[in-house]
């Protein structure tokens, strides 16, 4: 009905006749349609109103998440295997970059490259010094370049004459550099090669026995400091050890080496890639790194002396060598190696961790085998002043102890049977078998002549699977 006012009345009808009209009502009817269009309009700009609101939220929490991202990315993507670092803030270590002259360079990777070069005032008392330079490419993104700039980070910590020096860092700048001591002679794994007699580049005089076990001596003697630092390397190999002019070995290249030897790394899963063939069976296995198993890939760099540098086993592809070394495996004696060096390999490539010998243990073993430079220099002798070095050869004094121990013994080949601990009196053996952890059975008199001057573990009974 149109708006408006009305007046109504009844007439009842029927089949008989007409009834009388009631009485009249009257009301009216109002205009509504122009409240109701009102009402519509309100619903309508609050219904756009809120959705607008929502859609704001919506993209600020979208461009939230999207900054947070981003800040993951650019200081969170560091190697897992080596120490981490976040932001590199420069330091006393930081040298003007018109101070640091490129001349020839000796190597690259996908990191970058490495020169030769000099540095000002970088060592005291020096105007120019010889210096070894690793520089970036000089496009990488942010995050490259805090990975890259994390090696003089750790390497700020180390002071010891058998690991690399750091002399500086470059980090305000587009090409960030790291600049080391100059080690003329190049990473030991390329060194050994060139002193093969049949290298087409052969360069280099061939080493003699005593070199060799001067070498290790001093790999160790750096394993060593780094192990007591509570610096764990798990990348210890002849690719990251550097030698020097006079031949002097030094511990160094902490993550970067990997990008030159593509070939010598495998990558496990979501672990990366990992140096398989210098690994521990607990590291394969279980992912355990500490210096017992760097006490491990130690005795796989004596195999790479002893072999100047062949691949360590050969012949087996990376995954073939996991499973052999988690079954208990290990390489067999290379080629006209002394047995005084397969002996200590065997120590290192002992089964169980804690019956490998210590770094420090390692440097005693050899000390009658090093000149007297090192006397003067290493860490050895530098902090081990009360573990004299007996005139007894392969013997030591303990910390405290009246005792002379021999703490490698004997035999050590594949048909040793149990947990042997020999003795040469009661003491030495109480003593010996304090060192090794091993349980004191034999009362007997054990032979303790070393006519062969070779170094000696008993070993428990394992899977002696061997390789060639």
């Amino acid at each position: 009905m149109s708006p408006g006012k009305y007046r109504v009345r009844v007439l009842p009808y029927s089949l008989a006749s007409e009834g009388e009209w009631s009485r009249s009502i009257d009301f009216s009817i109002e205009d509504i349609s122009t409240g109701n269009s009102s009402l519509m309009i309100v619903l309508i700009v609050a219904a756009i109103f809120i959705i607008i609101v929502l859609v704001g939220l919506v993209l600020l929490w979208r461009n939230r998440q999207i900054q947070n991202s981003n800040k993951a990315q650019t200081y969170v993507s560091v190697n897992p295997e080596y120490s981490s670092v976040g932001v590199y803030e420069p330091d006393e270590y930081e040298i003007a970059e018109d101070n640091v002259e490129l001349l020839t360079e000796i190597g690259h990777g996908h990191f970058g490259k490495v020169f030769e070069g000099f540095a000002k005032q970088v060592v005291k008392g020096e105007k120019k010094t010889r210096v070894a330079v690793k520089t970036l490419h000089g496009n990488e993104s942010v995050s490259k370049r805090m990975e890259f700039l994390k090696e003089a980070s750790v390497m700020k910590a180390f002071n010891s004459h058998h690991v690399v020096r750091l002399l500086g860092v470059v980090s305000i700048t587009k090409r960030p550099m790291v600049v080391m001591e100059f080690m003329s002679k190049g990473d030991l794994k390329t060194y050994l090669r060139s002193s093969r007699p049949d290298a087409e580049d052969h360069k280099e005089e061939p080493l003699t026995l005593q070199q060799k076990l001067q070498m290790c001596g001093e790999i160790a003697d750096g394993m060593s400091y780094l192990s007591e630092t509570k610096y764990v390397h798990r990348d210890l190999a002849a690719r990251n050890c550097l030698v020097h002019d006079d031949l002097t070995v030094k511990i160094g290249d902490f993550g970067l080496t990997r990008d030159v030897y593509e070939t010598d790394y495998y990558r496990i899963d979501s672990r990366g890639i990992l140096p398989v063939r210098w690994m521990a069976p607990e590291s394969l296995k279980d992912g355990v790194f500490d210096s017992r198993s760097d006490v491990w890939s130690y005795g796989v760099v004596l195999w790479e002396i002893a072999t100047l540098a062949e691949q360590p086993y050969q012949g087996q592809q990376h995954d073939q060598v996991t499973r052999f070394v988690i079954d208990g495996g290990y390489m067999e004696k290379p080629k006209d190696c002394p047995k005084k060096l397969y002996d200590m390999m065997l120590m290192c490539w002992h089964y169980s961790p804690s019956m490998r010998p210590t770094f420090t243990e390692i440097v005693a073993s050899l000390a009658q085998d090093l000149n007297d430079h090192f006397k003067q220099v290493s860490f050895f002798y530098e902090s081990k002043q009360p573990l004299e070095v007996s005139n007894e050869e392969d013997s030591f004094v303990p910390d405290g102890s009246s005792e002379t121990v021999r703490f490698i013994p004997k035999q050590v080949a594949a048909e040793v049977h149990g947990d042997e601990c020999s003795r040469h009196s009661e003491e030495e053996s109480s003593a010996y078998c304090r060192l090794n952890g091993l349980h004191q059975t034999d009362q007997t008199t054990a032979d303790y002549e070393d006519k062969d001057a070779s170094l000696h573990l008993p070993l428990p009974t394992r899977n002696y699977s061997t390789i060639c």
